[in-house]
């Protein structure tokens, strides 16, 4: 990563550029990063991807009551195969799409257009790689993965029917969230959000139709959703790259690569590898607390995976806050204005954590009318109603410390974040087991270590930036 600039601040009218800075006038999109009103600045690039990421929790929402409709053991298989699918998207969109994006908007934020650019095709190239790696782990693994989790019978078969298609087909996945990781990194915040929209339009009714027989179409089951997934992201992805490659939103795509570079693979994986680990260490998070609620019974695991739902619901929503202020946050990182990379921040950070916790005490004040969506089956609608209730005020500080990850990632300081999230890990984990091996407690104790974690992964990241961790890391760069 280019030094940032000390006296690259903004004086008056004018930003003092660094002396290899392109001589071409700032894209509109970056004179927003870097100058336009924090918080005015921050709603209008979160806009956006707040609808495209409330649509997309929809599609979530569609999926599990399609699900619902086969029966539980296909809810059951959901939540043994939904994990890494959603490992999948974190790691594609949020850790190392996060990194690419916070590349190139600190390449731009220092006036390197063509770096920037450069750093496009490079973070292509990761991505499939990482596809592929992902898919062969899969083939190897998959199966005997899920078993060891507990899974038997029908709802190991739901989960590998699920799996066999989205998780082998992940390439269309990794290629759409990284051609919009590029675009929000150049400050195109619109673009992405109209290909979210268009993917749901496309994939909700697809969904159901595959997985449920609707008219001509096929009645494939579980693996209905996975397919129409696939065939969302892939039009999506058609529509990205020709975006790009127009070059209207400020950053283009040249149609031929560049000469590969080690040092822009290495600005990308510094960040997203270390980033890596937190998406890994949630999903682990997430697939250690299957393992114990499976101990109670299928019901209790279907609980899980409506209850849980809800977070995975939150993660999309957060991220549309934490898009943006990786974006903010790594151009004004590139710009050397550390003061306003640390205002945006705190205010996107309180932002996340005010809209996580007012939908999570809703739902835990009226937790029927969430599990009642997607299920009639009163033992299930139970278990999930006991969860919510008692996690559902913590998302507050589950959506600080989800945001305040994404900021870390723009101002290139993501350890401590990591840190935590291996610290909520072992307390989910750790607690969770001790809980019931040890002192046999019931499910009912399992959302209380839960809610316990969250508040260690919130104050935890919150902790590291006001002890100066941004701060560091810029002044290592």
């Amino acid at each position: 990563m280019n030094k940032p600039l000390p006296s690259a601040i903004l004086d008056g009218s004018e930003t003092i550029l660094p002396e290899n800075a392109s001589a071409a006038p700032q894209h509109k999109n970056v004179q927003r990063l870097l100058q336009g009103p924090i918080a005015t600045t921050l709603a209008r690039l979160a806009a956006p991807n707040m609808v495209g990421f409330l649509v997309g929790s929809g599609v979530m929402v569609a999926e599990m009551w399609f699900v619902g409709q086969l029966g539980t053991h296909a809810l059951a298989g959901l939540a043994l195969g939904y994990p890494l699918y959603m490992l999948v998207m974190m790691l594609s969109a949020g850790a190392l799409g996060g990194a690419m994006a916070a590349a190139v908007a600190r390449a731009i934020g220092a006036g390197l257009t063509r770096k920037a650019e450069d750093l496009g095709w490079h973070a292509i190239i990761i991505a499939m790689a990482v596809a592929g790696l992902f898919t062969g782990v899969y083939l190897l693994f998959g199966g005997a993965f899920y078993r060891l989790l507990g899974g038997a019978g029908d709802s190991l078969a739901a989960a590998i029917a699920y799996s066999d298609v989205v998780l082998v087909g992940g390439a269309a996945i990794w290629l759409s969230n990284t051609l919009s990781s590029i675009l929000r990194g150049g400050g195109d915040m619109k673009t992405p959000a109209l290909a979210m929209l268009g993917a749901a339009a496309l994939q909700i009714p697809l969904g159901g139709a595959l997985a449920l027989g609707w008219g001509p179409f096929p009645e494939m089951g579980i693996a209905g959703v996975a397919w129409a997934a696939l065939i969302a992201f892939g039009a999506s992805s058609l529509f990205l790259a020709v975006r790009l490659f127009s070059g209207r939103s400020g950053i283009r795509l040249h149609p031929v690569p560049p000469a590969l570079q080690w040092g822009l693979f290495r600005e990308i994986l510094a960040v997203g590898g270390v980033a890596s680990l937190s998406p890994i260490l949630t999903v682990t998070t997430v697939v250690l607390l299957t393992a114990l609620v499976s101990r109670f019974g299928e019901a209790a695991l279907a609980g899980l995976a409506i209850a849980s739902r809800l977070e995975f619901l939150l993660i999309p929503i957060i991220f549309g806050i934490g898009a943006a202020m990786i974006a903010m946050v790594g151009a004004n990182m590139g710009a050397g204005q550390l003061a306003r990379a640390h205002c945006i921040g705190w205010t996107g950070g309180l932002a996340a954590a005010a809209i996580a916790g007012a939908i999570g005490t809703a739902t835990a004040l009226w937790p029927g009318a969430w599990a009642g969506i997607f299920t009639e089956a009163e033992p299930v609608r139970l278990a999930a109603a006991l969860y919510l209730t008692t996690v559902g005020p913590f998302y507050a500080f589950h959506g600080l410390g989800l945001s305040l990850y994404f900021a870390a990632q723009g101002a290139g300081a993501v350890t401590w974040p990591v840190v935590f999230t291996a610290v909520r890990l072992v307390v989910t984990a750790g607690c969770g087991f001790l809980a019931v091996e040890t002192f046999g407690l019931g499910f009912d104790a399992l959302p209380v270590v839960v809610a316990a974690s969250m508040v260690v992964l919130g104050l935890g990241n919150a902790a590291s930036v006001y002890a100066g961790a941004w701060r560091r890391a810029n002044a290592a760069a």
